[in-house]
């Protein structure tokens, strides 16, 4: 065993970033593919899964890879991890390529499974990367490359929806034959391929010391079983299938159910996933429940704000996704300075404190928005709030690795990452309902009865297309149809067809007296008919126009109420991830990783 040297640290942190990165990018970059690879695919009612599959996986294995990381060596556990990746990725570029397959079935299935699969990968991915930063650097100095993972996050928001829509609109250049939106998934290879050379050649085993044990299977087993159906409970549309529905609460009881013989098995257990232990540490404690409740603020402001955009600002739905450009830049500058700022004063707590009040302060801003709020103000509002989640990705992570025995460094920052996601998941769950129910009780008040939207899409799958847009077609087409059959009525001479459309149309006792004195003139002329009938689709379209403008306002007003209402609860929950984090023990950063006998050391074989 030899220490650590500078060349081991410097190419071991690319390859970590390279490799979170890829994780990173995936949640961006599908998105704006997803509309057409469901064309090629089929299967738009199971569009929602392609991101359901990915986040089940990513989130359930997230304390397995900690325990692992904490028995073997580091740079084993990554390989694994970022090979599945790049094996997920491959199978994903080419679902429906062979048509239907045995038990996977038709291409939007095997999309699904596969996605699952780059989720088992990703798991690791953005998980190892603070626990391997944890072994290059001790707490004093950690704080500013872990503030790296932060900017990782932000560049690959900024760049996904852009290289997305590239690759799926001009990617079938690349190699013909092959459709643009497949390179989506092929992009990864190269940099995944980059990542593992690095590893390989760069990264030293990272192997803990002390005794490893075997890994409990059991509790393995039941932390999956009691997870994976809490997760799609969550993650189900509650519009159609809300809370009480059977399914939901058989989901959500089962899998809690599971997840107590878990905690049961891990208090017994002599070496379990989850050492329960950890929680008698109060920074470990009081920082993960912090930070589940900033992940909760943080997942529900992007979950939200590209419906803000489509429907109330009336942006399209590429655009509606660089509107939170500005959210991850902020979230890049705020998570560097802090990081950099933490490695030189020493104090995590303040600058979580500030970081807190900065993003109250801008959730605050967003729940004020009306419906003529300018794109350019909703912009300055999310930057605020990106400056303010900025310190929390790589802070609340610093704390609890400072604060634990580093032969469990690798549960205890899996479980901040886990709690995080929960928190996130849980939050776009509870503020879906009130979006929805919200919408209802304002649709009704805000627009003609039986003109407002039938339904909004559930968060996890992207924005949908403008609610008015879709409602103003339909307003178009029924004046359409209505102006046909009244033109069937005066070219056929039916009087008794004519009273019956004037009658639904529910026009003044004068307006349809002038109209059939108009059509008796007309009899028998044809050129007077058609007179007759450029003068009424004239008044009609003025009166579409009319009707599209109060519908299409009422739709603004109704969704710029809802969604700034789920913004108003996002205040109340970071003011209680604020409040919380007061009570994080300041605990003087380490100057070294570990006492003698603990630190991870560099294995060079």
């Amino acid at each position: 065993m030899t220490p650590l040297t500078d060349r081991d640290r410097t190419f071991t942190l690319i390859g970590i970033l390279l490799a979170m990165f890829l994780a990173a990018l995936d949640q961006t970059i599908v998105a704006t593919a997803l509309p057409k690879i469901v064309e090629d695919l089929g299967g738009l009612d199971r569009y929602a899964w392609v991101f359901t599959a990915y986040l089940v996986a990513s989130t359930v294995l997230v304390p397995i890879y900690g325990k692992l990381a904490d028995m073997y060596s580091r740079r084993a556990i990554e390989l694994w991890a970022v090979s599945v990746f790049l094996a997920g990725s491959f199978l994903s570029g080419i679902s429906g390529e062979f048509g239907r397959l045995p038990i996977l079935g038709d291409g939007m299935n095997q999309l699904i499974v596969f996605r699952a699969i780059q989720g088992l990968g990703a798991a690791g991915l953005m998980g190892l990367a603070f626990i391997i930063i944890a072994d290059l650097f001790p707490p004093a100095e950690r704080g500013k490359y872990q503030g790296l993972t932060g900017g990782v996050f932000g560049i690959s928001s900024v760049i996904g929806p852009l290289v997305g829509g590239l690759l799926t609109d001009h990617g079938g250049a690349i190699i013909p034959g092959i459709a643009g939106w497949r390179w989506v998934f092929y992009v990864n290879l190269p940099f995944g391929i980059l990542a593992l050379a690095f590893i390989i050649t760069r990264m030293p085993a990272l192997v803990p010391q002390g005794e490893k044990g075997h890994l409990d299977a059991l509790s393995a087993v039941l932390l999956i079983a009691g997870l994976v159906p809490v997760v799609l409970g969550l993650q189900l549309d509650k519009t159609a299938y809300p809370w009480g529905a059977p399914i939901t609460i058989l989901l959500l009881a089962g899998g809690v159910g599971v997840l107590v013989l878990f905690v049961i098995r891990s208090l017994h257990a002599e070496n379990p996933i989850l050492d329960l232990g950890l929680f008698r540490n109060k920074v470990f404690s009081v920082s993960n429940l912090a930070g589940f409740f900033m992940g909760a603020a943080f997942l529900s402001i992007v979950a939200f704000l590209p419906l803000f955009m489509v429907n109330v600002v009336g942006v399209s739905a590429t655009r509606a996704g660089l509107s939170l450009v500005p959210l991850s830049l902020g979230v890049v500058f705020g998570s560097i300075v802090s990081g950099q700022l933490v490695s030189r004063l020493g104090h995590y707590r303040r600058l979580l404190l500030v970081g807190g009040f900065i993003l109250m302060i801008g959730v605050f801003l967003l729940s004020r928005m009306g419906p003529d709020v300018p794109f350019s103000r909703v912009a300055l509002y999310m930057a605020i709030a990106g400056l303010g989640l900025g310190p929390t990705l790589p802070l609340y992570t610093l704390a609890v690795q400072n604060a634990v025995d580093v032969r469990k460094v690798g549960q205890a920052t899996s479980a901040v990452q886990f709690f995080r996601q929960i928190g996130g998941a849980l939050g776009t769950a509870l503020l879906g309902t009130v979006l929805a129910t919200t919408l209802a009780a304002n649709f009704a008040a805000n627009t003609p009865p039986g003109l407002g939207p039938p339904g909004t899409a559930h968060p996890s799958g992207g924005a949908p297309g403008g609610a008015a847009d879709a409602v103003a077609a339909e307003i178009g087409k029924a004046f359409d149809q209505r102006f046909d059959a009244l033109a069937a009525a005066v070219n056929g001479e039916d009087d008794g067809a004519l009273a019956a459309q004037l009658g639904a149309m529910d026009l003044p006792p004068q307006a349809q007296m002038a109209i059939t004195a108009g059509y008796e003139a007309a009899k028998g002329d044809p050129q007077a008919k058609a007179a007759l009938l450029t003068e009424l689709q004239a008044e009609m379209k003025a009166q579409e126009r009319t009707l599209v403008a109060e519908v299409e306002r009422g739709i603004r007003v109704s969704f710029a109420g809802a969604i700034t209402r789920v913004y108003r609860f996002a205040v109340f929950i970071v003011l209680i991830g604020w409040l919380v984090t007061w009570f994080v023990p300041e605990v003087a950063l380490r100057k070294s990783n570990a006492p003698a006998g603990q630190v991870p050391a560099a294995v060079h074989d």
